[in-house]
């Protein structure tokens, strides 16, 4: 494989209502950089109430004769989009690149796993039939069926601008309503792309909408009257206050938030495949993933033989801009973030705990103003310090020692959040015991990120998930459906006279 081509756009990035890319109007705009040298690489514009209001009418508008649509065709149109995905795979990739540092075969596995999202949806015929029950009464039929809610609307966040985006609006739009997504602002140029590719596609004009902006957008798009559920992904406090405001507005909400997943290994884990698996998900994407193992909780005599394997993969990491093809970490997203990251180390070690290799000023060559940091491990870090108790967001492995097993499961079940887990070990009742007994919505038995494929549904446990419904899969069917129940009866089998009793089976 050659080197990718890099993208290097320059013009505003606007947004996109009604079937066109539209300018920003507001007056409001901020600089989207390429994390990997510091540079500002382009402008994105903030939207108004204005702006947001005309992509709500846009939809609502689109929305009667789109769920008229049959499924089948509507689904024909998501195959079109999928091919075009496809070809443009690449594409995708060097943009998720260029504005969110990762590197560029990890932004490929990005735009892959969206892709699955829009093959399942794809199948929405068959996921929204409903059921049908003969002479549940004399002479009554009952039967149900699935309906789409109206406008909806996607908040996401920077970690995954293609696939988190993928979640939501392929399945909302295969069951028939109509979209308006709020992007990051930190990297928010694949979603006019993906517009794009819905309007080669032959989605119908105002199917689809793309709002760029901050705050004001969120709390327009969470007070509008026509917007019937929102779904989101990011951190916690802003999870916890959509979920908050979303109920107070009479919306429907799914609300996905923060994340401080474990990895439990156990003295008889493969060594070799452990610490690989720690390298990669602890360190991937510089740790910007809701689904990275930020907390290993090393089991008995396993941590003196871990630790120190450890510190020599995470010293040999290979960070360097993501568009090269060796690179195995690249930048995280904003300066702010790396101010944020090499703050909790020092917090770390304020808090006494062992820094086994410290990543905090890393340089790359010929990057020197990019927002880099190299990998970080700590050991004999407790559950009182903060580098434990609250998600950092970055390349940053925290090593907790556990006695014994159940002192393992209770320090997992015992934290705020329940996004993902894994455990590593040869033994099958150890494993078998770990999936029942852990209070985590995800996870992986010798998988280090558990993340469940497109028919699964993705979702944590406690603050890690505000809502009923998981993402994507038959969950994401149910989020963007209402439930309708038909009884029906004709008059040839009604019986005579009034009835002051609720129908029953006689």
């Amino acid at each position: 494989m050659g080197a990718p081509e890099a993208f290097t756009a320059t013009t505003e990035v606007g947004h996109y209502i009604n079937g066109a890319v539209v300018a920003g109007t507001s007056g409001r705009a901020q600089p989207v950089f390429n994390p990997a040298t510091g540079a500002v690489a382009r402008q994105v514009a903030l939207a108004g109430v204005d702006e947001v209001n005309a992509a709500v009418a846009a939809a609502k508008a689109a929305f009667p004769a789109w769920a008229d649509t049959p499924p089948i065709r509507r689904a024909r149109v998501l195959n079109a989009f999928l091919a075009l995905l496809n070809q443009h795979r690449d594409t995708l990739a060097a943009m998720i690149t260029s504005e969110h540092g990762k590197v560029f075969t990890d932004a490929q596995g990005e735009v892959s796993r969206g892709i699955d999202i829009v093959e399942f949806a794809c199948g929405i015929p068959q996921l929204l039939k409903g059921d049908y029950t003969e002479q549940v009464s004399t002479g009554i039929d009952n039967w149900t069926l699935r309906q789409p809610l109206g406008v909806v609307a996607g908040i996401t966040p920077f970690n995954f601008p293609c696939m988190v985006p993928m979640w939501m609006f392929p399945i909302a739009i295969a069951a028939g309503n109509t979209f308006v997504l709020k992007p990051s602002e930190r990297d928010p140029s694949p979603s006019l792309f993906m517009a794009e590719l819905l309007k080669q596609a032959g989605l119908p004009d105002g199917v689809f909408n793309v709002v760029q902006g901050d705050k004001l957008a969120v709390d327009t798009l969470l007070e509008h009257p026509d917007m019937k559920a929102l779904s989101f992904v990011g951190s916690t406090p802003i999870a916890h206050y959509i979920y908050e405001r979303g109920a107070h507005f009479g919306k429907r909400v799914q609300a996905l938030g923060g994340a401080k997943n474990h990895m439990v290994v156990m003295p008889d884990a493969d060594l070799e495949q452990t610490v690989d698996a720690l390298i990669g998900s602890a360190y991937g994407s510089a740790g910007e993933r809701c689904m990275a193992i930020s907390v290993a909780v090393l089991v008995g005599e396993v941590a003196d033989k871990i630790v120190p394997l450890l510190a020599e993969r995470a010293k040999a990491l290979t960070i360097k801009n993501g568009m090269e093809l060796d690179a195995e970490m690249g930048p995280v997203i904003t300066a702010q973030a790396l101010d944020r990251i090499e703050g909790y180390i020092a917090q770390g070690v304020e808090e006494g705990a062992q820094l086994v290799v410290d990543g905090r000023g890393h340089k790359v060559p010929g990057h020197e103003k990019g927002f880099f940091t190299g990998g970080t491990l700590f050991d004999h870090v407790k559950p009182h310090m903060r580098i434990y108790k609250e998600e950092i967001f970055g390349p940053v492995l925290a090593c907790v020692r556990a006695k014994d097993f159940a002192e393992a499961v209770q320090l997992v079940n015992d934290h705020e959040f329940g996004n993902g887990v894994a455990c590593f070990t040869r033994d099958g009742n150890v494993a078998r015991e770990f999936a029942r007994r852990i209070q985590v919505g995800m996870v992986g038995i010798n998988v280090p990120i558990p993340v469940p494929m497109a028919w699964q549904g993705f979702g944590g446990w406690k603050r890690s998930l505000f809502g009923d419904m998981h993402a994507y899969g038959e969950e994401g069917v149910r989020f963007y459906t209402r439930q309708k129940s038909i009884m029906q009866r004709w008059p040839e089998s009604t019986p005579k006279g009034a009835e002051f009793v609720m129908p029953t089976a006689k």
